[in-house]
C-alpha cells in the first residue's frame, strides 16, 4: 500500500504523489498571512522558545543515553538519495549542508548523527531485516538522517507489543493515571519545543517560524486537552420500557489496538491528533510516520518513554506504506486504522478493512474554496488567501486552491495577491527569514511542477511563478504561483498539494455556492464578507467540513476537523474524536 500517491492524475510532467496531508495551523483572522509575517526567529520567551537539552543519539537497546551523556559520533558512511530512500549507512562526511548553518543547535546535529532504530514495546530495537533509510533534506537533496526501516515482522512485534500493553499494565490504569501520563507527555514536548521546532523545519523543509508557532504548540494543547477527556467520556443510564424491572446503561470501551498512518506535511501534529484520544479512550497505538518525515515522531517516543507509559502502549515505526503500511493495516491484531493521506490510498485501506471489519477513519485531503465577497475587507482576504495558499509551501489538505473573487474588486485583489507572492521569501525552513521553504521531494516537485504545465498547456493566465527556484538552494523549490483560470482546468479540479493558486471571478451569490460545491472534496472553505448573515448562510450551503468566516486555517483541539464526500470519513479533535476510539457496550440488569 502505497505511502506516496496523492491527488488524482498526474500530469505529464509529474510523478506519483507522495502520501497524503493533513490540516494547517492556527492561521490569521483578518490578519497577516504567515508567508508575509516579517520573518521571526522563534521567540525569546515561554516554552516555545526554551534552550535545548543535549541529548545523545538513540541507539538500539541499551536505552538512549541520557540528556547529560556525551553524543555519539556521526557514522562516516554516507547515503546518497532522495528523502525515503533506503540504504544500509548513516550520514557522514555528506550530511546535508543545512546542518552547518548557524540557526542549527549543536545538539540537534548530535541528536542527528546517530541512526534512529524501531520503538518497539518500550525498547530500541533494530529492524528484522537490517535495513535502514535515508531521510533526506528538502532544503538540499542532502542526507539528513538514517532511520530504521520497518517491514512485516517488525509490524507484528508492534501489534503483539501493544496488544499485551492493552490487556495487561495499559489497559489496567485507571482513567486518571491516563490523563496524567498525557499531561507530562504534553510538559516535555513543551520543554523541548525549540528542539522539536527545529527537528521538524529541517525534517519538512517548512519555515521554524511556522513550527514554533504553530506544529508544536498545537501538539501540547492535543495531548492536554484529551488527557482531560480521559476521566470524562461516560457511557449513560438508559429509560427502557421492556417489561419487569431492569438496569440498563452503556459503557465506553476502548477499541483495541490503533494503527495510525501519518503522512510527511505535519507529522508531529497529526500524530498528536491520532495518539492524544486514542490514548486517552485506553487503545494502544502502532504509529507509523512517513518514511519521508519520521524524525520528530522518533523524538516523541523518547519522550513517551520518559514520561513512564507502559511498554507497548506506543510503537513507532518508520517504513514505507509497502510492506510496513500494509502489514499494519491488514494485521488481525489491529483494530482500527486512523489514516491521513490520499483518497487513492484510502479506499485501498477501506478495502483491505473490510476483510476484518477494522474501524477506519480516514482524512484525504481537499480543493478547498476560498470566497472574496464584494464587500469583504479586501485587505484582511488578501492577507487570508496568501495564507490558505502559500502556508506550508501549500502541502496542506486544506489548502484555499481555489480563489473566487467577484469581478467587482477582480483585479484589485488579484494584483495585490500576485505581488505579494512574488515577494515571498524563500530558503532552507530552519533560516528564521525564511518565508515559504522547499516541497518535501523531487518527485513530489516535479509532481507539481507537471500540473503548472499543464495549467499553461491548458490556457491558464500565469501571473507570477511557475517554475522552480534554484536561487533559493540546491533543494526542491518552487515559486509561488497564481493562474487566473476556469473552473473546467485540472488545476482548478484536482489537488496539485503546493503553492499553485487558481483564481477564478463570480458574480452572484447562487453562482459561486454552485461552483463551489463542484468537487468530489468537502474539507474546509472560506468566506470573506462584512455581511455576517449573508456569511452564515453560505456557510451553511457550503458542503465542507469546516467553514472560516473571515479567516483561514483556524484550528483549535477542541473542533472538529474532517470532511465531507472524498474528503475522508470521520473526525479528528474535538469530543468527536473519541467516538471513533471507543466501543459502545450496553449492559441489562435484571432487578426483578
Amino acid at each position: 500500500m502505497s505511502s506516496r500517491e496523492r491527488g488524482g492524475p498526474v500530469p505529464p510532467a509529474g510523478g506519483t504523489g507522495p502520501e497524503g496531508a493533513a490540516a494547517s495551523a492556527r492561521g490569521a483572522s483578518g490578519g497577516a498571512a504567515a508567508g508575509e509575517v516579517a520573518a521571526r526567529g522563534p521567540g525569546t520567551g515561554g516554552a516555545a522558545a526554551r534552550t535545548f537539552r543535549a541529548h545523545a543519539g538513540v541507539q538500539a537497546e541499551p536505552a538512549p543515553a541520557s540528556p547529560a551523556a556525551g553524543a555519539a559520533a556521526a557514522d562516516p558512511r554516507a547515503v546518497p538519495g532522495e528523502a525515503g530512500t533506503a540504504g544500509a549507512g548513516g550520514p557522514g562526511s555528506s550530511r546535508s549542508q543545512t546542518l552547518e548553518l548557524p540557526f542549527v543547535a549543536p545538539a540537534l546535529r548530535q541528536w542527528l548523527s546517530s541512526p534512529k532504530p524501531l520503538f518497539i514495546g518500550g525498547r530500541w530495537q533494530e529492524p528484522r531485516s537490517g535495513r535502514y533509510l535515508t531521510v533526506t533534506d528538502p532544503a538540499t537533496g542532502e542526507p539528513l538522517a538514517e532511520v530504521a526501516e520497518a517491514g512485516e515482522e517488525d509490524v507484528d512485534l508492534a501489534v503483539q507489543a501493544a496488544r499485551r500493553a492493552l490487556e495487561g499494565s495499559w489497559g489496567k490504569l485507571p482513567p486518571a493515571e491516563r490523563g496524567r501520563l498525557l499531561w507530562k507527555l504534553a510538559d516535555l514536548v513543551e520543554e523541548n519545543a525549540q528542539e522539536f521546532a527545529q527537528l521538524e523545519s529541517l525534517n519538512t523543509g517548512k519555515p521554524v517560524t511556522e513550527t514554533t508557532m504553530a506544529d508544536v504548540p498545537l501538539a501540547v494543547e492535543h495531548f492536554r486537552y484529551f488527557a482531560g477527556w480521559a476521566t470524562k467520556w461516560t457511557g449513560e443510564t438508559l429509560p427502557v420500557s421492556f417489561p419487569g424491572e431492569y438496569l440498563a446503561y452503556t459503557r465506553r470501551e476502548p477499541v483495541g489496538v490503533v494503527g495510525a498512518i501519518v503522512p510527511w506535511n505535519f507529522p508531529l501534529l497529526i500524530a498528536s491528533w491520532k495518539l492524544a484520544p486514542a490514548l486517552a479512550a485506553g487503545n494502544t497505538v502502532v504509529l507509523k510516520p512517513s518514511e519521508l518525515t519520521p524524525l520528530t515522531a522518533l523524538r516523541l517516543a523518547e519522550l513517551v518513554r520518559q514520561a513512564g507509559f507502559p511498554p507497548g502502549t506506543v510503537n513507532v515505526l518508520p517504513g514505507y506504506g509497502e510492506p510496513a503500511g500494509r502489514a499494519l493495516v491488514e494485521h488481525p491484531g489491529v483494530d482500527k486504522i486512523s489514516f491521513t493521506g490520499s483518497p487513492a490510498v484510502g479506499r485501498k485501506i477501506m478495502t483491505a478493512a473490510a476483510r476484518d471489519f477494522k474501524r477506519v477513519t480516514l482524512e484525504l485531503g481537499g480543493k478547498s474554496p476560498n470566497i472574496v465577497f464584494p464587500d469583504a475587507d479586501l485587505d484582511s482576504a488578501v492577507a487570508g488567501a496568501m495564507m490558505g495558499i502559500f502556508f506550508n509551501q501549500g502541502e496542506v489538505c486544506c489548502a484555499g486552491s481555489r480563489l473566487f473573487v467577484h469581478k467587482e474588486h477582480f483585479d484589485r485583489v488579484v494584483g495585490a495577491i500576485a505581488e505579494r507572492a512574488g515577494r515571498l521569501r524563500q530558503g532552507p525552513g530552519i533560516d528564521p527569514m525564511t518565508q515559504m521553504g522547499p516541497l518535501i521531494s523531487r518527485t513530489h516537485m516535479e509532481r507539481v511542477l507537471g500540473y503548472i504545465e499543464r495549467g499553461r498547456a491548458e490556457g491558464a493566465e500565469l501571473l507570477v511563478g511557475g517554475e522552480p527556484n534554484p536561487e533559493a538552494g540546491p533543494g526542491y523549490f518552487v515559486k509561488p504561483t497564481v493562474f487566473l483560470g476556469r473552473d473546467d482546468m485540472t488545476i482548478a479540479r484536482e489537488e496539485i498539494f503546493g503553492p499553485v493558486l487558481t483564481v477564478l471571478p463570480f458574480e452572484s451569490l447562487d453562482e459561486v455556492v454552485r461552483r463551489a460545491n463542484d468537487t468530489p472534496y468537502g474539507l474546509a472553505a472560506g468566506i470573506w464578507t462584512r455581511d455576517v448573515a449573508k456569511a452564515i448562510k453560505v456557510a451553511h450551503r457550503l458542503k465542507a467540513g469546516t467553514v472560516w468566516i473571515n479567516g483561514y486555517n483556524l484550528l483549535d483541539a477542541t473542533s472538529p476537523w474532517g470532511g465531507f464526500k472524498q474528503s475522508g470519513i470521520g473526525r479528528e479533535m474535538g469530543r468527536y474524536a473519541l467516538e471513533h476510539y471507543t466501543e459502545v457496550k450496553s449492559v441489562w440488569v435484571n432487578l426483578g
